[in-house]
Formats: structure tokens, sequence, C-alpha cells
């Protein structure tokens, strides 16, 4: 994902530039006759100067506009400092709310950085696309020969048109591969390549990725938004859509299915959360309706793969595969990955399943291979090839060893196998001791180094700081295949160095991506491999879930339901704690204290309650803190993200957004205003989810994890309740209050709040959204309604214990308590003690059941 340009090039001076015909809101007032006219680009751009000997991609060495911006380059002349700010905050806001990120590992700045977009665009003539078209084309064909040959025969081995060294000492090439003839005959259907323009207009080859190409999830969501904030100057410049591209994307994966069965199964591959572009794959995964799984999700039996879901074992028939080709099989690959699925090479070996693309491509990924492309193409496509690649030399040679030696300060150096481990060495930028220590290492180990010529990348506009900058850039395309040929997106993701004469481009070093355009005469049309049939009503049944994803979204509802109740005792508490200070005041921050200190909240002595409730507002290493559960929300949230709607993600990156406490001191008047907001933004989320999910298992589970959590907060609060209302009945008040049940109570008993009143409230009224009733009857209907095999589940576990829960909760009789003195002080809290172990042992019981897997259950 890198880019190299000259760092030394000297920027253009005092040229004066040629007239031009476009009007720019910037006119100055008219200037003496004498006074030398001003450019079309001055008038347009004032800031703008691309460097002299640098190809822009915007304006010609002349300072004229080239054709193809001429039509965007009409609006950005009646552009002014605040449309750009409008704009670009309009992209801000749009990135935050669809929570777009890029993931870094040990990254000081947290895990997840906001993606980073420029408002402008960088647009692709119809001549430069076709060009890359047709070479891209040719070099995916020349690839899937390559890996054909090295998994094959190997012919070019040994008739020495690869040196061996390039292949057996090379981490990608992968042995039990050997052999393996994929579906559809190729190994790569889907193929990106990092492309840089040099000085001369050429595009050049930088780097190839093959065995799981990314960022084609994040093209399509930088078009998305660049298309809302452009929108009447996206249509009018007439821009490629890239949709007919996704649908060649499902076509293309429906023709590699080994059998074309009814209900086949397609799904995609992820690493998982903590992936860097695992955004993108969850986006990917809702675009093209695919279910989003990772390895632990997958068996393989009799050289079968399979998805586990909650109803049994479901058959797949392809994967489109985001690991990495070391990490997708721990039997027969790399026994430590957590990764992938044991067995999955067998599968692919035996043709059950078709992979997209194929294990072992990485071998090709290399640019040590770059140097013997030429000959390679002539050999095997009989064509000269069309897409020439950066100069390149690889170590592993002892003529390019001798060069490399003889002038290093001419060189960039980059590893020849290991992708994305090291940053590109320029040698010239280097101290004396430490340009030894590289030339050593490279004379100790030469084949596993190679080195490329310095030379200028193109530029294009990016607006920084509210003016427009010449960045190098990094465009990458992608190719599809389709039948014989290979199509490429209109588009692609481009990529723009951080700083001016950088030589990096690459998103972890803080590149800004671009939104692709690719120009043509009208949008492209939408064209299939083959119809789809109309289906009115597909036959996918609801439980079509892996157990992983059931697990995150009951741990969701779970977590979610614990933030909401730990906000609304956190802001009960605050409201009294900020009171007159009178003794009644004082008696129910006293009452609160021992709420808090049942729920695990505060310790049994807490000497300093402003410090505890200040680290439970702001520390996100406190267990139980509201940082703390926040994170356990997004995380569960993020590992079921592909089941999630566009609305629920803004909703909880709104809601971490309100979480955050300033840094400054802590103040009880704006915690109790935080409060407030969360407590909004948590009902928003229940609304969401009663509203707007579909009612199938995903939906169940994540219902029951909220229920679950509710029934044992409040039996919680019920028991530590009970046992200081036997010293002081103003608990009652606090008790009701986080129980959202003030009004109710009011409404029916105009009086102070009483015990055996509040807990008929609280813990048996069916009516009461917040009762320990309404849970049970809930979780009665809902574990009612989950998959079970009835040949080999040993009955419905999860429905007998809610029935006896219900039985024991109906056998309490509360007025025989209120007539029987102090009795309700022992009976109320064992009551309350039984039955939260009960809903513990509810919950044992569905994680037993479908999440460990502890029994196996085929289908």
């Amino acid at each position: 994902m890198s880019g190299i340009f000259d760092q030394s090039r000297r920027r253009r001076r005092g040229t004066i530039l040629p007239p031009h015909r476009l009007q720019s809101c910037y006119t100055a007032p008219p200037l003496p006759v004498a006074e030398a006219p001003t450019s079309p680009i001055e008038r347009i751009l004032p800031a703008y100067r691309p460097d002299a000997d640098v190809y822009d991609e915007m304006v010609d060495g002349n300072g004229q506009l080239r054709p193809h911006w001429k039509t965007f380059g009409s609006f950005l002349a009646n552009c002014g400092p605040q449309d750009f700010t409008q704009r670009t905050e309009a992209v801000q806001r749009l990135l935050r709310d669809h929570g777009v990120t890029y993931n870094i590992y040990d990254d000081a700045l947290g895990t997840s950085r906001p993606w980073i977009l420029d408002l402008l665009p960088f647009i692709v003539s119809t001549d430069d696309f076709q060009t890359v078209s047709e070479g891209l084309d040719q070099r995916a064909r020349l690839m899937n020969a390559i890996l054909a040959d090295i998994y094959g025969p190997q012919h070019l081995l040994s008739e020495g048109w690869i040196p061996p060294a390039l292949v057996h000492a090379n981490p990608g090439f992968l042995r039990p591969v050997v052999g393996v003839l994929p579906a559809g005959g190729k190994m790569a259907t889907r193929m990106g390549c990092d492309l840089v323009r040099g000085p001369d207009g050429k595009w050049m080859a930088l780097a190839d990725r093959i065995q799981s190409p990314s960022g084609a999830g994040y093209t399509l969501e930088n078009r998305i938004i660049l298309a809302s904030v452009f929108a009447e100057e996206f249509n009018a410049s007439r821009v490629r859509r890239l949709k007919a591209w996704y649908d060649l994307k499902r076509d293309m994966l429906r023709s590699l299915l080994p059998q074309r069965r009814g209900n086949a199964g397609i799904l995609m591959l992820t690493p998982g959360p903590y992936n860097e572009t695992y955004f993108e794959h969850a986006f990917q995964a809702r675009y093209l309706g695919y279910p989003l799984v990772e390895g632990a999700d997958l068996t393989v039996r009799d050289r079968r793969l399979f998805l586990k879901t909650l109803e049994g074992l479901r058959r797949v028939d392809a994967v489109l595969r985001h690991v990495d080709d070391v990490f997708a099989d721990p039997l027969e690959l790399n026994p430590d990955s957590m990764l992938g699925a044991a067995g999955l090479l067998e599968a692919w070996r035996s043709g059950s399943v078709a992979l997209a693309n194929g294990l072992g491509c990485g071998v090709v990924e290399t640019p040590a291979m770059h140097p013997f492309l030429p000959g390679l193409c002539r050999k095997l496509l009989g064509e000269e090839l069309k897409m020439a690649c950066v100069p390149t030399w690889w170590c592993g040679q002892k003529r390019e060893l001798d060069l490399v030696l003889s002038d290093p300060d001419r060189w960039v150096i980059k590893p020849a196998f290991v992708r994305g481990a090291r940053d590109p060495v320029f040698v010239r930028d280097l101290d004396k001791e430490q340009k030894a220590r590289l030339l050593d290492a490279i004379r100790a180990s030469p084949h596993d180094y190679i080195a490329q010529e310095i030379l200028p990348l193109s530029t294009t506009p990016t607006l920084v700081n509210g003016k427009l900058e010449p960045r190098s850039l990094v465009w990458r395309s992608y190719v599809l295949a389709n039948g014989d040929k290979f199509t490429a997106m209109p588009g692609g993701l481009t990529r723009v160095s951080p700083e001016p004469h950088r030589w990096l481009v690459t998103m972890r070093s803080g590149g800004i991506s671009k939104d692709t355009w690719v120009l043509g005469d009208a949008p492209s049309e939408n064209v299939r491999l083959y119809p789809a049939p109309i289906v009115i009503r597909p036959a996918r049944p609801p439980g079509g879930v892996p157990s992983r994803v059931a697990d995150h979204l009951f741990w969701l509802g779970r977590y979610a339901e614990r933030l909401e109740q730990t906000v609304r005792v956190l802001r009960t508490t605050l409201h009294r704690f900020s009171g007159e200070g009178c003794a009644e005041s004082n008696r129910e921050v006293a009452a609160c204290v021992a709420l808090m200190t049942k729920l695990g909240l505060l310790p049994a002595k807490a000497p300093d309650l402003r410090e505890h409730l200040s680290a439970l507002l702001q520390d996100p290493k406190r267990d139980g803190s509201v940082p703390d559960l926040m994170s356990r929300v997004r995380y569960n949230a993020a590992a079921a993200r592909d089941r999630l709607s566009d609305d629920t993600w803004r909703l909880f990156n709104r809601i971490e957004r309100d979480a955050r406490m300033p840094a400054s001191g802590f103040s009880v008047t704006r915690a109790i205003e935080l409060l407030d907001t969360l407590v909004l933004d948590l009902a928003a989320f229940s609304g969401m989810e009663q509203e707007n999910m579909t009612r199938g298992h995903g939906w169940r589970f994540l219902e029951i994890g909220r229920r679950i959590e509710r029934s044992d907060v409040m039996l919680t609060l019920l028991q530590a309740g009970v046992l200081h209302a036997r010293e002081d009945e103003i608990v009652l008040g606090p008790l009701l209050e986080i129980g959202d049940s003030t009004m109710t109570y009011r409404r029916l008993h105009f009086a102070r709040p009483m015990l055996i009143q509040t807990l008929d409230l609280l813990l048996l009224e069916p009516g009461n959204p917040r009762s320990f009733s309404f849970q049970l009857h809930a979780l009665d209907r809902l574990v009612a309604k989950l998959p079970h095999d009835a040949t080999q589940d040993a009955g419905n576990r999860e429905r007998e214990q809610t029935d006896s829960l219900l039985s024991d909760l109906m056998a309490l009789n509360l007025e025989k308590l209120a007539n029987a003195g102090d009795l309700v002080f022992e009976v109320a809290p064992h009551f309350c003690q039984k039955m939260s172990k009960g809903i513990e042992t509810l919950s044992d019981i569905i994680t037993e059941h479908f999440f460990s897997h502890a029994t196996v259950r085929g289908r």
C-alpha cells in the first residue's frame, strides 16, 4: 500500500499561466491594464501549485485544466470557503454516523482510527480507464497462469523463467496446495493492484494484492458519501456507477459453486472485529447479502464445509475469503492460527467448496516477481506486457545485488516477501551507521530484499485546511473474473500522502483516501452473467444465524441493559448527592449507596463517594463503569455488525460520543446532564430493537439477553432494598425511580412509597415493563420459539426453567406477608436471591445449549 517519490524536487517558480475561461468566486477587483493578466489556475485555485517535473492529475504543464476535470472544475470555480467548510463537515458527519474506521494494531491513538476521506475526488478519464482496464485484465490472466504452473507442473521453474529461490524461499508458497485444481480453473478470481503514474503520464504497477485484496468496501463507502455531498456534480460529471461491478461480484461467486443447489450457501470469512479492515468486511456483507462469519463458525465434516448455526450444521458452497492464506487452515498451514477452519484446505482440495481467492495466491504478490513479468507474459500469454511495473531489482540475483550495493543512495529498499511488516527505507535518508546495518543485512540475506528506483509520483488536488494542495497518490484498482476475461471496477481506492513531498502513501501511516470517479458517456449498465431468477419470498429459514453471532447478540443485550441500569442508578444517586444536604437527603444518599454496593458498583466501605462516582463515569479501567460497559457494548455490536442496520450503528456511535465525560474536573451538574442524555439514547436503542429488527433468532437472543439482565438487576435491587427498608423505608423512593415506576406508583396509591406495594409493582405486576414478572413472561415466550432438534435434544430445558420460575413467582403471596409482621424482611430477600439464581441458571442453559456446542447437532 505504499508509494514513493523524490523529496528533493523543486517547486514551480513564478510561471505565468495562460488565460482561462472559467470564472472564479475568488475573482479580485480589476487590475491595472499594465499588469500581467491573472492566470486561470490563479482565478480558480489561487494557492494550487503542482511541481513542474511531476505529472499533475488536474492541470497540464501549461496550467490548463485537463479535459476530464473541466466539468468538476466549473463547480470548484463557484465554490467559496464557506461551501468547502459545509461540505467537509457533511463528509465528517457521515463518516461518524456510519462508524467508518480503520483498525491499527498496537496503535497509540487507539485500536480504531477514524477513516479519513478527502472532499475532492480523484477523477480518471475514459481513455485512462480503458488503458488501465486492458492492462489489469492481462495482468490478472498472467497471474493465474503463473499460479497454475507454480502449483502444477512447475515448468517455469525447471526451464529457468522464474528463479527457484523466488518460489521456495517465499513464505507465500504453500506446498500443501500443489496439485489442487480450483473450481472454475482460476486460483484468483479477484485482484487488486496499486497503480502509480510517473512523470511521463504512464500508469505503472507498484504492488499486487491477490490473496485477499482489501479496500473495495471502503471504495463503496467513499462513493456513497461523496455522491451524497456532491449529488448534482456527480450526475453532471457522468461518473460511472459501482453497482454493476458489485452485481458482477455476486454472479462471479455463484458461478464458482461446485453444485448448483437451490439453497446454495455463500458466505464471507473475516478474521474478526480486530482486523484492520473489519469495517469493510461487515459493510460488504450487508451490501451483498451474505453472512459474515469467523473461523470458529465453521467446521469440516467428511471433507465438506459447514456453518454452525443455531439449528445445526448448514452446508457451505463458496467462501469469499478475507483471511490471509497461511491463517486459513490451522490443520495444514499454521497450527497457531485461530482465524481459519481446520480442514478447509482439504475441503477445497476435494472440490466440495469454492474459495475466492484460492489458497496460495500470496506467492505471486511479491514485488520480486516484477522483473520477470515481461518475459513470463510473452511465454504464457504470447503477448507483450501492457502494464509496466515500477522499476524493481530483486537482490537475490548477483548482478542486481552488485548494482544495488554499488550506489545504495539511488534506491528505496523493501522486503521481498513480508508484506506490510516494515515500511520502505530510503537509503539516502539514513545516517552512516543505519546505512551500514542495512547493507550488511542485504549482503547476509539478499533474497529477502528488493530495490526500486525513486521516482516522482503524480499529484492530485487535496483539500487541506481549506486550501487545495497537490499530494502524491496511489490508486488501487480492482478486477473480477468475468468468463475468460477480468472486468475492472470503474473506480477504486485512491490514497494520497498526508503531507507534501512525503514518500509513503499508506492508510496505516495516516494517508488520506479519495473517492475515484471514472468518467463515461453514461452510467454503466447492470450486466449479469446469467438471468437471476425472480423470487418473491426466498426460502431462507430464520435459523441461519451462526452460534457465535447469537452469542454476541445475547451479550449485546445484556451489556446494553446493564449500561442502562447503571446509568439510572448513578443518575438517581447524583440527584440525591447534589441535594440540599438535609437529613432526609442524607438518608436517601445512604440508601443509594446500599443499592450500589449490592450491585457491585461501590466497595463495602467507600470513604469518598464523590471520587467513586467520578470513576464510575470516567475511568474505562474500572469494572462496571460507564466507559467499561460502553466498550463491551461496542465490542459485541461490532462482532455482529453485519446483523445491525445503519441506523442502529449510527445510534451506537451517538451513545459512545454522549458517554464521554470531559477530561476536566468532575462536575455533578455535567454528570447529571450526561446521564439524562444517555437514558434517552439507550431508550432509543431499545425502541430501535423493538421496531426495526426482524423477529428472527438473532433478535430473540438479543431480547433474551436484555430480559435476563433486567431481571437480574431488578432482583438484586429488590433484595438490597428490602434489607435496607427494615431500617429505613426511604430507600423505596430511589428504588422506584431506578425502576422508572415512580409515576405509576403515585397514580395507583396516592401515598408515600411502602414496602409491600413497591414489591407488588416491581416484582409481581405483569403490566409493568420494568417488573420481574414482565421479564419472566417475556422470557417464557421467547425461549418457546428457539430452535430445537426434536430427534436429538432432550426436551426444552430453557422452557422448563422459565416455567419453574413462573410457578415459584405465582406462589408468592404478598398479602399474607403483609399481615405477618417482619416476616417479609426474611422471605422477600431470600425469594429474590432464589429467583436471581434461577435466572442465572437459565442463562447458563442457553449458553451451554446454543453457544458452547456441548452437543453436536447436525443437519
